[in-house]
């Protein structure tokens, strides 16, 4: 993440907080983060330097027709600063100042499987425990993992896959 992308995440926040909007443009940074990361036209738009400022900032305001004015504000900045390519990147900046701000944060689990209710219960209690935060869970499945689960938190992660398992146990072996 550049430290542009953090700069610019927290201006917004500050301007939110000071609209009390913050929940909103929430919802507006998880869209713009969804929506980029799944169209690779919407982000070679964004990164080529071949296209127009006005053209960027006409598909902007037509894909993200629906967010609040603080979101098309940002598309404006950007823009006038050419650094809408950092679009995305100060969209999850945005997400995790929000979550820090309201004590919570993502723990994304990665397991082979769904996670069952109970499971789920077991690895939020677990992250408060560690963390002392709320967090909600995203899981991920990956079933090259094989079995257990990669645990990640902010910056911390627990690997107890089976797959990591096996990967070490080459390692020791080969030595």
């Amino acid at each position: 993440m550049s430290r542009a992308a953090i700069r610019y995440a927290k201006a917004v926040l500050s301007l939110a907080q000071d609209k009390k909007a913050t929940e909103d443009v929430q919802k507006d940074m998880l869209t713009i983060i969804d929506t980029v990361d799944n169209s690779k036209d919407l982000k070679m738009l964004l990164n080529s330097p071949l296209i127009k400022s006005e053209v960027k900032l006409a598909s902007l305001r037509e894909v993200f027709k629906n967010t609040g004015d603080l979101t098309q504000k940002l598309f404006d900045v950007l823009i006038e600063n050419k650094r809408v390519d950092l679009l995305d990147n100060v969209a999850k900046q945005y997400s995790i100042l929000f979550d820090q701000l309201k004590n919570t944060q993502i723990a994304k689990v990665t397991t082979a499987v769904p996670l069952s209710k109970d499971l789920e219960a077991k690895v939020l209690a677990k992250v408060k425990e560690l963390t002392g935060n709320e967090a909600t869970i995203e899981n991920i499945i990956d079933e090259n993992i094989i079995g257990g689960f990669i645990l990640r938190v902010g910056d911390l992660q627990y690997n107890a896959s089976i797959l990591h398992k096996l990967t070490s146990l080459k390692r020791e072996l080969s030595n």
